[in-house]
C-alpha cells in the first residue's frame, strides 16, 4: 500500500522539487485587486510582486473545499494511505477544513489518513513536506513518516525580515503608527514563527544590519546546521538570497540548500524584498 503525500502552497517549496518528490499540492487563493489567482498556478511570482510594488491591493483565502474534497477521495478511493501536511493552523484556516473532511470520509473506513498541522509557513513548512517526502522514498513506515513529520514541524527555526512594513500593517500584524514610524526610521523588524505564530523579535535599523542578525541567530539556535537541508526564501529578491547563501556556506559549512520566492500566498502579507532563512533546532523537539 502506498503512502501519498499532499501539501498546499503555503510551503513555497519549487514546483520541480514537489514533482520529483512526488507531493500533491493544493493551491491556496490570491486576489489582487479582487482578481482571483490559484497560488502557483495562475500568475507568475515576478508579475505579482511587480503588481504589488504598483499599488494592488491583496488578500487570500483557503484552498476551495471542493478541490481539497476531490483531492482526497482521489487517493482513499485507491487505497492509499494518506498524509496532508498543512500550513499552520495560526495563519490559515486550511486545517480545520481539511480534519472535518477527513472525520467524515474515514468514518467506516479502513484507511490510514492523517492532517499533520505543521505549525510552520513558507519553506519552514515546506523542509517539513521535504524531510517526510525523504522518508516515503526510504521505505519508512506511515507512523514513523508521521512521528518524524511531527518532531520536524516543532524543531523548525522561521528568522526572517520585512523591506516595507505597510504590508505587515495591511495584514493586522503592526499598527498604522509602527508602520509609518518604522518606514520613516528605516526599521527592518526581525520576526520568528513559534506556535505556528508570528512573533517579532528584534526591531534593527537598516536591511544590512537584519541580515547580519540573522544569520546570528541562525548560530545561536541552529544545531548540526552542516548537515541540514537550508531553506532560504525572497520576496524578488534573488540577488540577496544568493548573497545569504554564500554567507551561510562560508560561515556554518552548509552545502545543501532549497531557494525559492515567498509563494504568493505569505507574500502577499510579508510583502516584496522580504528574505528569510529556515533551519532545524534539534533544542526544541
Amino acid at each position: 500500500m502506498a503512502i501519498k503525500l499532499i501539501t498546499d502552497t503555503g510551503c513555497d517549496l519549487p514546483k520541480s522539487l514537489l514533482e520529483d518528490l512526488n507531493v500533491d499540492v493544493m493551491p491556496l487563493m490570491v486576489y489582487l485587486d479582487d482578481v482571483e489567482y490559484r497560488d502557483g498556478l495562475d500568475i507568475s511570482h515576478e508579475d505579482f510582486y511587480e503588481k504589488m510594488r504598483a499599488g494592488s491591493k491583496t488578500r487570500t483565502a483557503q484552498i476551495p473545499t471542493p478541490v481539497m474534497e476531490d483531492t482526497f477521495n482521489k487517493y482513499i478511493s485507491q487505497g492509499d494511505d494518506l498524509l496532508y501536511i498543512a500550513f499552520s493552523s495560526n495563519l490559515s484556516g486550511t486545517y480545520q477544513t481539511a480534519m472535518m473532511l477527513r472525520n467524515d470520509m474515514i468514518e467506516g473506513k479502513e484507511t490510514n489518513f492523517q492532517v499533520l498541522d505543521s505549525k510552520c509557513a513558507s519553506i519552514g513548512f515546506g523542509l517539513v513536506v521535504y524531510y517526510a517526502a525523504k522518508d516515503i522514498e526510504k521505505g519508512l513506515s506511515f507512523d514513523q513518516v508521521v512521528e518524524n513529520a511531527k518532531n520536524n514541524a516543532r524543531s523548525m527555526e522561521h528568522i526572517f525580515t520585512v523591506d516595507n512594513l505597510e504590508y505587515l500593517y495591511r495584514g493586522g500584524r503592526v499598527s498604522r503608527g509602527a508602520a509609518v514610524v518604522g518606514t520613516v526610521l528605516n526599521i527592518k523588524p526581525i520576526l520568528d514563527v513559534e506556535d505556528g505564530k508570528l512573533i517579532p523579535l528584534q526591531k534593527i535599523r537598516s536591511r544590512k544590519k537584519a541580515i547580519n542578525r540573522m544569520l546570528e541567530i541562525m548560530e545561536e539556535r541552529g544545531t548540526d546546521l552542516q548537515g541540514q537541508t537550508i531553506g532560504i526564501n525572497h520576496g524578488d529578491d534573488l540577488e540577496t538570497a544568493l548573497m545569504i547563501k554564500s554567507r551561510i556556506e562560508d560561515q556554518f559549512g552548509c552545502h545543501d540548500f532549497i531557494i525559492n520566492y515567498v509563494g504568493c500566498a505569505i507574500g502577499a502579507h510579508s510583502g516584496p524584498g522580504t528574505l528569510s532563512v529556515f533551519f532545524i533546532n534539534n533544542q526544541k523537539k
